[in-house]
């Protein structure tokens, strides 16, 4: 047994101080881990002087120092493997911050375009652009006459219809009976049932703008309600499918 123990003792000197070289970067630790014909020459000189049992332990003393040399170079593989994707990391996150900074001077450019634009319907309203400045500072070769006024359009209506007076249809029902007649008109020819409310909120939209968007989840009724309405006031309404994201147009174009 003693002699084995010299022998385990030489043979994993031989090991670890190329361990403790390669760690400690002095010399080459790596070469002398790995020198096959030095742990040869250890083998040789005891291979006469060991017996079975001992031998068996030789055995199970170079395993393990063949596994421990496969658990250093996975050690070494994982830190190089991290190292690596640290780096990938660190490389992802500055093109990030470089598209950031190209997106935050497109945003710039966009924000001058639209400066741009909204100084060109200034001049479109009758005052040119950076016109007013010129105005707060007094220049007296750029006046505004205070008869004109920046919204002509919005003028012109309101002269137009100065002395409008609401026309007399002959009408002999009242905006609430509208809306019950309605509603009972889609639930007894139609067989569409709402609520007064909803009829309520409908026709007020009708009355308030020619755009009436329906919001809400499919099969709830918003086609049939805009169908109920133009068999009810007997003229017809138009369906038209579209995409849900309304990007495929194809059927608006079809009908106008």
């Amino acid at each position: 047994m003693e002699t084995f123990t010299r022998f385990l003792y030489e043979f994993l000197s031989q090991f670890f101080s190329g361990l403790v070289t390669m760690l400690s970067g002095i010399g080459n630790g790596i070469k002398q881990i790995f020198d096959i014909n030095s742990y040869r020459m250890i083998l040789d000189a005891y291979k006469n002087d060991l017996s079975m049992p001992e031998w068996i332990l030789v055995g199970v003393a170079i395993f393990s120092v063949i596994l421990l040399i496969g658990l250093v170079l996975l050690l070494i593989y994982l830190l190089i493997r991290k190292y690596l994707k640290f780096r990938k990391q660190a490389v992802n996150q500055d093109e990030l911050l470089e598209e950031v900074a190209n997106l935050n001077g497109q945003v710039a450019s966009l924000i001058k375009e639209k400066e741009d634009i909204l100084a060109m319907k200034v001049s479109q309203l009758g005052l040119k652009p950076g016109e007013s400045n010129e105005i707060e500072q007094g220049d007296e070769e750029t006046t505004v006459d205070a008869n004109d006024s920046r919204f002509a359009k919005l003028t012109t209506i309101d002269e137009e219809y100065a002395n409008y007076k609401v026309k007399d249809y002959g009408n002999s029902f009242t905006l609430p009976e509208l809306c019950d007649n309605f509603r009972n008109f889609a639930a007894s020819k139609l067989k569409l049932y709402y609520t007064i409310d909803m009829m309520r909120l409908f026709v007020s939209a009708l009355a308030s703008t020619k755009l009436v968007i329906l919001q809400g989840i499919s099969g709830t009724g918003k086609t049939s309600l805009a169908y109920a309405w133009g068999k009810f006031m007997k003229h017809d309404s138009c369906v038209a499918s579209v995409q849900p994201s309304w990007r495929d147009r194809t059927e608006l174009f079809r009908i106008f």
